[in-house]
């Protein structure tokens, strides 16, 4: 778990949030992967080309998101009220 957050602006989320945030990361390095084992199936170069795109940006998009992550910290739960 991060606690501090760097020289930038920090955000607070909850754990819930933070756990669907890493397991769209997995899906998307999961996703890249397999999408770039599949390449060599394909014969257009077109076809290749916007292929090759498409695991760069899910690549990229995985990045952006774990860089999000650098900047957050979990949010501490509020003891529930008591009457």
């Amino acid at each position: 778990m991060i606690t501090t957050c760097s020289g930038q602006e920090c955000f607070e989320i909850s754990p819930r949030f933070r756990d669907s945030i890493e397991a769209r990361i997995a899906r998307l390095e999961q996703d890249a992967n397999h999408d770039e084992a599949h390449v060599a199936q394909l014969t257009d170069v077109d076809h290749i080309r916007r292929h090759l795109w498409l695991v760069a940006m899910q690549r990229v998009e995985a990045q952006r998101m774990r860089t999000f992550l650098e900047r957050t910290r979990l949010r501490e739960s509020r003891p529930l009220m008591t009457f």
